[in-house]
């Protein structure tokens, strides 16, 4: 009977990952807007506050958050198997598309046409975005000091403030308010360690001089980004540039920035950046081996502090700073949507196509996937007829 409880949850895991590998475009702000509506509002899965909870957690920890807050997800609704199999399928749809798109790119030297795709997809996802910011905010600010934090933090985002700063200041305040408050005998910080990473590189091979490309380090590379990369797929760009193109010249700077288009444009994780980088310089063998060395880091990460989460939420210092990660965390998403929102809705139909997407998502209910699926082709009829 276990057995068959825990299959049936390993294929409900998958199916549903395998979808928003599909249809998860936008990047990370949208793939957590899409998670919660089919693992807290559709399926009831997690609770929103146990949602909160793990998005904050994936805050805390270097790597892509979108695929560790699936890891993490998988881990609460089946353990180490459901771990493993909400990961693979999130990132397997994505490796395949990058693959292909990275095949054509090697055949005819240029991105494939994807302009009309995204014109009717972007300001749908501004309006999922939306739509779970509202539902989120509504119970991670659980108090007034919470909404000042998370008005603060939004302030220090838009002002250019590093983002991991935000949240570990954001955290540690709210974790020392909340222990102030409690006053008691038992009210002990027991504390929380949170990871503060950075790469600090010191590059003299010249530019241009390749090194031989192999297997292994190319794997390294990729698992050095992996382990200690906080941030977008814009940070990855800089990361990433200081060894594939100035230390070890796999690429010029322009195949790098193609790279980074391609993760932003196709749906799933942005980096798999990586898995075309890997297929650019090593063929199919080299877009495994780099997408493999990019995500194995998040797995073990939420591997060895996914279990840490209800010990958090057991001490009143820890407790207060994961309230003050999340509110950040909400904060920093509201900052990249308002962001992308002045970049994607430039004419009145894709206001109207954003309007038009939020009731149906908040009026209606409508499932995602199918207002996703309707941008899209509102956006290629919209371009055939202008053409």
């Amino acid at each position: 009977m276990e057995e068959s409880s825990l299959g049936t949850r390993l294929r409900e895991l998958s199916l549903v990952f395998l979808k928003l590998g599909v249809i998860g475009f936008g990047g990370p702000a949208a793939h957590i807007a899409l998670m919660e509506m089919e693992v807290v509002r559709r399926r009831g899965w997690l609770t929103r506050d146990q949602f909160l909870d793990l998005v904050g957690a994936t805050n805390l920890i270097p790597g892509p958050n979108s695929t560790e807050l699936a890891i993490h997800i998988g881990r609460a609704r089946a353990g180490l198997p459901g771990l493993l199999t909400a990961g693979a399928a999130f990132i397997l749809p994505a490796f395949c598309i990058v693959s292909a798109v990275a095949w054509a790119y090697q055949q005819y030297g240029r991105l494939p046409e994807t302009a009309a795709l995204l014109h009717g997809i972007k300001p749908v996802v501004i309006a999922i975005v939306a739509q779970a910011l509202i539902a989120l905010g509504r119970t991670a600010v659980k108090n007034a000091a919470l909404a000042a934090a998370g008005i603060i933090a939004f302030i220090a985002a838009v002002s250019g403030v590093d983002e991991v700063a935000i949240l570990v200041t954001i955290g540690i305040v709210a974790g020392l308010t909340m222990w102030v408050r409690s006053q008691g005998p038992d009210a002990r910080a027991t504390g929380i360690l949170v990871p503060l990473w950075a790469a600090v590189a010191s590059q003299t091979t010249t530019v241009g001089v390749a090194s031989p490309i192999a297997l292994l380090p190319m794997f390294l590379v990729f698992a050095k980004a992996g382990s200690l990369l906080f941030g977008s797929g814009y940070v990855l760009l800089a990361f990433l540039r200081a060894d594939l193109v100035e230390r070890l010249g796999w690429l010029t700077n322009a195949q790098l920035l193609d790279a980074i288009v391609v993760g932003q444009v196709t749906p799933g994780p942005v980096f798999t950046t990586a898995t075309f980088v890997g297929y650019l310089v090593g063929g199919v063998g080299g877009a495994i081996v780099a997408t493999l060395g990019i995500f194995l880091p998040a797995f073990v990460f939420v591997g060895l502090s996914g279990p840490l989460v209800p010990r958090i939420r057991a001490s009143r210092f820890a407790s207060g700073v994961l309230d003050g990660v999340n509110v950040a965390s909400l904060a920093l998403m509201a900052v990249v949507t308002w962001h992308l929102g002045r970049r994607t809705i430039t004419n009145p139909t894709m206001v109207l196509m954003a309007a038009g997407a939020l009731v149906a998502l908040v009026r209606y209910k409508m499932n995602a996937t199918w207002v996703v699926v309707a941008g899209a082709l509102i956006g290629l009829v919209t371009s055939l007829l202008s053409a």
